[in-house]
């Protein structure tokens, strides 16, 4: 079913070059590009990125080519640009389990007395536990998208030859929880970052608040079996919530960091408030949003 048409129903007649699984997959590779760089960021603040901090750095835009090759090898050859796009989300899944694994091995203090090993002063001040997953996450998603879903809204994945896989849930509904999870991890650490200033600023309390509520909308739209179009409305509301506040909160992180005269200072756009931070609240709206696209085989129906 084509959920976006069911909301405005002249979308039929607007050619998309790509399909709901295709979109999913340029964004994947797009997000794996941008995690790289956001890596490097974050790892600068140190001054100095040791050897092992350049595994996500060099990995992310490495990612993002090769699944962008993988989308030019799928027109004509699906498999294999499938079976190359799964190898690299599953090292993309390793990458952001590791990573988190180390960011929490750093935070726990294992030489500090009982007590103090670890307190919430670590969490909002250490290395972000969650920041890694995301590769993970992208992944999932990936992979997700990946493998074709005959018929559309039955759960059954086609992989390999004859081979078929039946899925708990079909893939629209298991792309609606993604995307809480995706939401649901963005506000976390958005919340974490914020209140490394104690929420002196009530205006911080917006993205709180438009997160946990995109959360709960998509979640909701997961759990459905059957969904309304005031339901898809709902969803796609709370979508465009998120991208104003991500793009508003970019542009107020840009202007903190700016010093007297608008006078740029690279230190301070790497020590100061994260520029990309806000943008993950529109790149996962974006994701969201893409749910609501036509499958491959359903495209206008």
């Amino acid at each position: 079913m084509y959920l976006l048409a069911e909301i405005f129903p002249w979308v039929k007649r607007i050619p998309i070059p790509f399909n709901r699984d295709q979109w999913m997959l340029l964004l994947a590779a797009m997000n794996e590009i941008v995690l790289g760089v956001d890596t490097y960021l974050a790892h600068s603040i140190s001054g100095t990125i040791r050897g092992g901090e350049w595994v996500p750095i060099i990995f992310g835009p490495v990612a993002g080519i090769l699944l962008l090759a993988a989308g030019l090898i799928a027109l004509r050859r699906r498999i294999l640009a499938n079976l190359l796009a799964s190898g690299v989300f599953l090292a993309s899944i390793v990458v952001g389990i590791l990573g988190s694994y180390f960011h929490l091995h750093r935070i726990i203090l294992t030489g500090a007395p009982a007590g103090e090993q670890f307190t919430a002063q670590l969490i909002l001040y250490g290395p972000p536990i969650f920041g890694p997953l995301t590769f993970a996450l992208v992944a999932i998603l990936g992979i997700s998208a990946a493998w074709r879903e005959e018929p559309v809204d039955s759960g059954r994945l086609h992989l390999l030859a004859n081979l078929r896989l039946q899925m708990p849930l079909s893939k629209t509904r298991a792309y609606f929880f993604l995307v809480a999870v995706f939401l649901l991890v963005t506000l976390l650490s958005s919340v974490i970052d914020h209140a490394k200033t104690n929420f002196e600023n009530p205006w911080l309390w917006i993205p709180t608040i438009t997160g946990s509520f995109a959360v709960l909308v998509a979640t909701a739209m997961g759990a459905y079996s059957r969904v309304t179009r005031g339901d898809l409305a709902t969803y796609l509301a709370a979508m465009a919530l998120m991208v104003a506040v991500g793009l508003v909160g970019a542009v107020l992180h840009v202007q903190r960091n700016l010093v007297g005269m608008g006078t740029f200072v690279d230190e301070r756009f790497i020590r100061g408030a994260p520029i990309l931070a806000p943008l993950l609240y529109a790149n996962m709206a974006l994701l969201g949003s893409f749910v609501l696209l036509a499958p491959e085989t359903d495209r206008r129906k």
